[in-house]
């Protein structure tokens, strides 16, 4: 007895270290055979601009990584759009805070989450990823180690989110009730010619929001994933709903089980109803939603209601901007 309990305890090390040389198979992985790289994509309008950015590194054979950095970072720094970076809308207190994450092909994750005063969270993030021993860093710490790596201190409140702050605090109740509106996020993910992934989101959140709020964008999981082996995802809209699913994860996870990009982002927000559907809550006034990335360069999207558009650009169609499908179309 004991020498065959010897022999099992051999040979279930041998398998064991057989497997540690060896990499792991996931199963039900999608891998398309089409190729269409290099591709990125990114959320809303002003994704047409930023996706011009990205495309300078990913033309000339730069990695997905520095392409949707710099890609997101044209939106951070334009004080125009109000829900982004610089000029974002500040939370109930007047201060802007922002969020934001990045993710590359080796499962590399960098995030901040209520940052003040830095002008590029991406860039913040990614630092957290490559110079430090975390993966998220939040608030007053986010901002010291900012500081420390040599990012710059600067006022983000412009003086037009100040005014329309002020009218806002006129007829506002300061109480925690949602603002639907002015939430939208630079989400951005990308295919390089070496056939590799990463994403990058990042946003000032949902306007006059408690201060201390958090929504999607900086967790890695709910506002992107990307998985080299499969595809990527990032989410954008009602932070709250996106969280309570891990949104892109679950993107990515349909992805790796045949679906494809779009029917995996119809498949996550068709699981977010069911969520509004279970506690009874109205989603009529909600937003959520998702763009997808597989391998193959192909790419989906889809979204709760009408209005969500996003951009592409490859080689093959240019830059252009397409409006997702939705919920009952």
């Amino acid at each position: 007895m004991k020498a065959h309990r010897r022999n099992f305890l051999k040979s279930g090390l041998a398998l064991a270290a057989g497997m540690a040389l060896k990499p792991l198979k996931v199963f039900g992985t999608h891998t398309p055979s089409v190729q269409n790289k290099p591709i990125v994509l990114s959320t809303w309008r002003f994704g047409l601009e930023a996706n011009q950015a990205a495309w300078e590194v990913l033309s000339n054979k730069g990695t997905a990584l520095d392409a949707v950095e710099k890609g997101v970072q044209l939106v951070e720094a334009d004080p125009n759009e109000r829900s982004v970076g610089y000029g974002g809308r500040p939370d109930r207190d007047g201060k802007v805070t922002l969020d934001a994450c990045i993710m590359d092909e080796k499962a590399n994750i960098g995030s901040v989450a209520c940052l003040e005063n830095i002008k590029h969270p991406i860039s913040v993030a990614r630092a957290v990823m490559e110079r430090s021993p975390h993966v998220m860093l939040v608030g007053e710490g986010a901002l010291q180690f900012a500081l420390e790596q040599g990012f710059p201190k600067e006022n983000l409140l412009t003086d037009i989110s100040e005014k329309e702050w002020r009218e806002w605090l006129k007829t506002s109740k300061y109480e925690p009730v949602v603002n639907i509106e002015n939430h939208d996020t630079i989400g951005m993910i990308a295919l390089d010619a070496h056939g590799n992934l990463s994403g990058a989101c990042t946003t000032s959140g949902m306007a006059y929001k408690m201060h201390g709020r958090v929504g999607d964008s900086p967790i890695i999981g709910a506002g992107l994933y990307v998985d080299n082996e499969v595809g990527a995802a990032v989410a954008t809209g009602h932070g709250e709903e996106i969280i309570r699913v891990v949104g892109s994860h679950l993107v990515v996870e349909q992805m790796r089980h045949g679906k494809s990009p779009q029917l995996a982002c119809e498949a996550a927000v068709k699981l977010i109803l069911k969520k509004f559907q279970l506690r009874e809550k109205d989603f009529s006034t909600t937003q959520i939603g998702f763009i997808a990335l597989n391998k193959a360069g192909e790419y989906g999207s889809y979204c709760l209601q009408k209005g969500f558009n996003y951009a592409v650009l490859d080689q093959k169609e240019g830059n252009r901007l397409l409006d997702a499908d939705y919920l009952g179309r």
